[in-house]
């Protein structure tokens, strides 16, 4: 029998940024989260099957989410309960807001600390930010071993895990030990959708605001009373950080400017592949700096 794992899985509720508009940014220069609609972001979904997959072939595993953001970010780890997880931890406070990579590992790394599972699951990166950077970081922040851009699940053994790669020309196959932290690529399975039954259970789990927000609603009495629907919500003081390494003042990055850039038919190039054109070509392209 395989190792009981307690697994957790890093995910984050991301604004849609596929149709950014001009709302898309606060003067202080953070995305505008309220004017966008929320999702969860696409490639934890991977990550949260593969985690789910492992939960599977180790009888006895746990896989809970893990994620930052403001009150309604609940809503993905009831999603992820949906689909398999058996809960979720909600790392919410103001101290948090304005956080870039740096400070968003920071804050998740002080909240493991406190949870001490035994693998840690990402996906590779959010889509409101493409740095893929938070899971590496969280790693490095905890003395971890890691895989990054994870595709497969080979094997689980008793202290390890081998783990296909997908990289840019082509795969490799690795053995970790654990515990780790992996990062998973949009090129590894489809997250299983939601499951009739479990929505039905799981349908009522809230955080403590939420039940507070709604004191005389039946649904908040009956999750108060269902230790399995409690959602647990931690603010800063919970996972007991370096309160200047959160938010704005823990980071160093900050976005200045967000385009909307829309391809117009009229801005297209017709070549007859000569070698004269595609010199022309080239060398327009590193001039822009979009080669080299």
């Amino acid at each position: 029998m395989k190792k009981q794992l307690k697994i957790v899985v890093l995910a984050k509720q991301v604004p849609d940024t596929r149709n950014v508009g001009k709302d898309a940014m606060t003067p202080e220069g953070t995305v505008n989260r309220a004017a966008l609609p929320a999702i969860f972001n696409p490639e934890d979904l991977n990550a949260l099957e593969a985690a789910l997959f492992i939960k599977d072939q180790a009888e006895g595993s746990t896989v809970h989410i893990l994620t930052m953001g403001p009150p309604r970010a609940a809503d993905i780890i009831r999603d992820a309960m949906f689909r398999g997880a058996d809960g979720g931890y909600l790392l919410t406070d103001r101290k948090f807001a304005g956080s870039d990579t740096l400070a968003t590992s920071y804050a998740l790394s002080c909240a493991l600390r406190k949870i001490r599972p035994d693998l840690i699951v990402a996906g590779r990166q959010a889509i409101d930010g493409d740095t893929a950077q938070v899971g590496p970081q969280v790693a490095e922040k905890l003395n971890l071993p890691q895989v990054t851009y994870a595709e497969q699940i080979v094997e689980l053994k008793d202290n390890a895990i081998v783990i296909k790669r997908r990289l840019e020309h082509g795969t490799e196959v690795v053995e970790c030990p654990l515990p780790m932290v992996m990062t998973v690529n949009s090129s590894a399975p489809d997250c299983r959708p939601r499951n009739a039954r479990r929505v039905m259970k799981y349908k009522f789990a809230l955080t403590p605001s939420e039940i507070a927000a709604q004191p005389d609603s039946a649904y908040a009495g009956y999750a108060a009373g269902k230790p399995y629907l409690q959602i647990v919500e931690w603010s800063a003081a919970d996972v007991e950080p370096d309160e200047q390494q959160l938010g704005l003042n823990g980071s160093p990055t900050k976005v200045k400017k967000i385009e909307n850039v829309v391809f117009q038919a009229k801005e297209s190039k017709c070549l007859t592949c000569t070698d004269g054109e595609i010199e022309e070509l080239m060398v327009e392209l590193i001039a822009s700096h979009t080669l080299g």
